[in-house]
């Protein structure tokens, strides 16, 4: 499978685990360098799936950072994952952005993950973008309000703009706005996010 053939792209998100600046509400519970640990390992745990989908469903991975450098990423990732730093703005911006930067290369699927989710498998992976054959947008709402994963098969801008980052509201105010553009949603399984101290005993 050549790079020229892959039409699909999966794009993780994530931070560089710098101690004090990630996953910050846990450091109550993990203090900064467990925090940190906890990040590295999601990242990685994530990758490593993401790598396990490439197996047996052609997509381009991506990872998409925030904080660190391109240098730092190399050095913890390998200088073979394709990584790049996030745009400028909020979530929805920059998520916007990458969406559009994919959808300009050329593909004609486009997922976005995080790394916070460890029930997140490459079966839930590899049907996102079977669904993206049928509908408009996937998504894997996450027990918060929010989601673990947003696929399109073209960029709306829209879905990204006017929604409360953050909040048990997103997931929500994502699928009204879906809902009024007359958009075709599938849904993946309900999954839990790693945020905070007490999600820790799942």
């Amino acid at each position: 499978m050549t790079p020229a053939t892959v039409k699909e792209s999966l794009i993780i998100f994530t931070r560089y685990p710098e101690p004090g600046k990630t996953k910050t509400r846990m450091i109550p519970a993990l203090g900064e360098e467990g925090a940190a640990n906890l990040q590295r390992q999601m990242a990685e745990n994530t990758l490593a799936k993401a790598k396990k989908l490439q197996e047996f469903h052609p997509v381009s991975v991506e990872i998409h950072f925030a904080g660190g450098n391109q240098q730092l990423m190399e050095l913890w990732l390998g200088a073979d994952v394709i990584c790049r730093q996030q745009s400028e703005g909020d979530l929805g911006e920059r998520m916007a952005s990458a969406f559009e930067r994919s959808f300009a290369a050329g593909m004609t699927g486009v997922v976005i993950i995080g790394t916070d989710c460890p029930d997140l498998d490459t079966q839930i992976m590899s049907e996102a973008f079977q669904c993206l054959e049928a509908h408009d947008l996937v998504l894997g709402p996450a027990q918060d309000g929010g989601y673990y994963l947003i696929g399109l098969r073209r960029l709306i801008p829209e879905l990204f703009v006017g929604i409360n980052w953050g909040t048990s509201q997103v997931r929500q105010q994502t699928v009204k706005i879906a809902d009024n553009l007359g958009l075709a949603i599938a849904f993946e399984p309900m999954l839990h996010d790693i945020d905070r101290p007490e999600d820790l005993s799942r």
